[in-house]
């Protein structure tokens, strides 16, 4: 911090924070001081509390137990209305933006400022609009519209919202998840300004470079538990996530040199027309002519920031979505137009960026979830005929396997943690013999702990012989696993780098739009 707490008052007290849920404690006697002028990162494991505690400081949830401090005064948060009144704003991971709006209409939104006769005084409320963002080094056009907008300065629009409303408090929850590496310095440029004009800030995030880069302070929470303080000077990434999991945790997996070899996954000038985003204009072109290959036995990462065409350029290689042009081949077959069946049969495996759609069926059993791409082949299957005996030993061998924690073989996989989930899902494609693995997004919404194994599982399939590509929007771990980046953009590969030359700033500026030839120039 600028200077020493102990001799300020908190603006923030939280004491005893209890919040119940059906089976669950979600918070169990949390305390929390917020002093002005400071960030404090909150950290733990999914479902440790983090998000809770912040729901009730907003007004989302009613505590069952506790009192909230603001400026030394008891006060009731019935709703995030209570809130704001008091001066507390919180920014959302996903954005509350009217897209088709502008910056001044969204913020003026429920906070309209009136003029004679209860008119609206636009101009007045556009002329803050611009103070505000002079003043805090925004750098926001009041007139622009949201939707024609990059994610970081809309991130920039979420923080000028609450900063209208007064908010001296601010949640930011997962702020820098969509985010290019240099939208984050950005970003971080914008909260050290807000600390230094005297704003408080909670920053809930699970990167733990980021919590060392910006943090003046850290808590940790564990099974809904305060378990923990550190200061970033005196702390590093491992000590971080240990205290989060209560154990050694391994933040990079070992990776030795790349031996490829032959082409596994080949793929030519695809183009894939994706209906979902396409706007009253007609048929969007999500993927733009992309080539790609990937070699047994080595990682291809696929980076970039999220919208940017990753999800249809999977659904599209695994057999979900049907190309418009280009061609698909699988250690030489081609499979452009082929069933995600034929696919697998000839060797893929895929762990989909959302295994409740495509990974699982939630109300199904574990045992039935491991087979649901084999159950038609023995020894699931004799003379057309299901053999329960197989797909169980298969279950039981696939749980002590792959760590998953489990009641029974028969308990309802949706009714796992999100890790375990993932972990049943990853188990199934893993659990048999294959060529080529196509991972998207495989650690989205994991804890540190689910990170590690799922790491060591994809390495450990590339040192195997497999082609693996992985998409992410994560940088770290494209850069951490991957043995070649190749850069996603407007649905463009718009590069391909060896690992050794993917700098975190290289791949950053290109996934934000500069060239390869911009970059090299630079």
């Amino acid at each position: 911090m600028n200077q020493q707490t102990s001799d300020r008052a908190p603006i923030l007290q939280a004491r005893g924070i209890t919040k119940r849920f059906p089976g669950v404690v979600a918070n169990d006697q949390v305390d929390l001081d917020l002093y002005p002028g400071e960030i404090v990162a909150l950290l733990g494991e999914n479902g440790a509390g983090k998000t809770t505690l912040m729901n009730v400081i907003y007004g989302l949830y009613r505590a069952d137990e506790g009192e909230i401090w603001v400026d030394g005064e008891q006060v009731a948060l019935n709703n995030p209305g209570d809130a704001i009144a008091r001066g507390i704003g919180m920014v959302h991971q996903h954005f509350q933006l009217v897209q088709p709006m502008t910056v001044t209409e969204n913020l003026i939104l429920g906070a309209e400022i009136t003029g004679r006769l209860g008119m609206l005084d636009f101009d007045r409320a556009r002329r803050r609009v611009q103070q505000l963002s002079d003043q805090h080094g925004l750098a926001v056009d009041p007139d622009a519209i949201i939707e024609e907008l990059p994610v970081g300065v809309q991130q920039r629009v979420e923080i000028l919202k609450a900063l209208y409303r007064e908010a001296r408090i601010l949640i930011l929850d997962e702020p820098t998840a969509v985010l290019t590496p240099q939208e984050i310095r950005d970003l971080f440029r914008v909260m050290r300004g807000l600390a230094e004009r005297g704003h408080a800030i909670i920053f809930i995030t699970h990167k733990l470079r980021e919590v060392l880069d910006v943090a003046h302070r850290i808590v940790v929470m564990r099974g809904g538990r305060l378990v923990g303080h550190a200061l970033p000077q005196e702390s590093t990434q491992q000590s971080l996530a240990s205290m989060m999991v209560g154990r050694e945790v391994i933040l990079q997996v070992p990776k030795g040199v790349a031996q490829p070899g032959p082409v596994v996954l080949n793929v030519d000038r695809l183009q894939v027309v994706d209906d979902r985003t396409a706007g009253a204009g007609g048929r969007h072109l999500a993927v733009r002519d992309a080539s790609l290959h990937v070699r047994a036995g080595e990682i291809l990462g696929v980076a970039g920031v999220q919208g940017n065409g990753q999800t249809p350029l999977v659904e599209a290689l695994t057999g979900l979505l049907k190309p418009t042009g280009g061609t698909v081949t699988i250690s030489g077959t081609d499979v452009t137009h082929a069933s995600p069946r034929a696919r697998t049969m000839l060797g893929m495996a895929h762990i989909p960026e959302n295994r409740h759609r495509y990974g699982m069926v939630d109300e199904d059993p574990i045992r039935d979830n491991l087979v649901l791409d084999t159950y038609h082949q023995p020894p699931f299957s004799r003379r057309g005929l299901r053999d329960d005996e197989a797909i169980d030993a298969n279950a039981r061998r696939l749980v002590e396997q792959f760590s998953v924690h489990t009641p029974s073989i028969d308990t309802p996989a949706g009714s796992l943690s999100g890790g375990n989930q993932q972990k049943v899902v990853v188990a199934r494609e893993l659990g048999r013999p294959i060529k080529l693995l196509i991972a998207a997004q495989p650690t989205r919404g994991l804890d540190v702990g689910s990170i590690e194994f799922i790491h060591g599982r994809i390495v450990e399939q590339r040192d195997s012989g497999v082609a693996v590509l992985l998409v992410s929007a994560e940088l770290d771990e494209i850069l951490s696993l991957s043995d070649r980046v190749a850069v996603m953009y407007e649905g463009e590969i718009i590069a391909t780098l060896d690992a050794a030359e993917a700098t975190r700033e290289r791949v950053g500026l290109l996934m934000a739009g500069v060239r390869e030839e911009a970059v090299a120039a630079g």
